[in-house]
């Protein structure tokens, strides 16, 4: 008598599984369009950075590992370069950014409080690389001024993309079946 065959299936994490790389796919188009598009979201002269925004959304619910993160930032880095005035940089911030909100993703906070504070944190991380990476390749020494500007503008952003992304973790989890 044969035996009997039993099928075990192992769950693929980060982009390894189809749904996860479907997902952070359809985040960086939407990042994409709504960089392009949505200038009505503005907030005196800032607005949210939606490319920072959707690949902390993804991180949050796919959790991919750190070399998988730096992958995501790296891309969102190269989408970046579309319409920028200091090419390259969002590069370096990106992926810089992309690794940290891997690494903040295991804190142990409850759901929202976790989308609050690693994007909140992530945004600031990958903002202030932009302007230190801004000081030592374009504006080297960089006035204080600009500085203050651009720390504005990353504590602006941050507050505005921490709220997208609470807002859309909920569903996007419900929708990926993720707990």
């Amino acid at each position: 008598m044969a035996e009997k065959r039993t099928v075990t299936t192992e769950n693929a994490t980060g982009l390894k599984n189809i749904n996860n790389l479907i997902l952070v796919g359809i985040m960086m188009a939407v990042g994409v369009v709504l960089r392009l598009c949505a200038g009505f979201l503005v907030l005196g002269n800032m607005h949210p950075n939606f490319l920072i925004a959707t690949y902390c959304l993804s991180i949050l619910i796919i959790k991919p590992n750190v070399k998988e993160a730096a992958v995501i930032g790296f891309i969102s880095g190269c989408i970046s370069q579309i319409g920028t005035s200091m090419a390259w940089i969002g590069l370096g911030s990106e992926t810089i950014g992309a690794i940290a909100m891997c690494l903040l993703v295991s804190l142990p906070l409850p759901k929202v409080a976790k989308a609050l504070v690693t994007t909140a944190i992530t945004t600031l991380i990958s903002g202030f690389a932009f302007t230190g990476l801004a000081a030592i390749t374009y504006a080297n020494p960089m006035p204080m001024a600009q500085f203050l500007n651009m720390a504005i503008v990353t504590v602006v952003t941050a507050a505005l993309n921490c709220v997208i992304v609470t807002i859309l973790s909920i569903p996007v989890d419900k929708v990926m079946n993720k707990d």
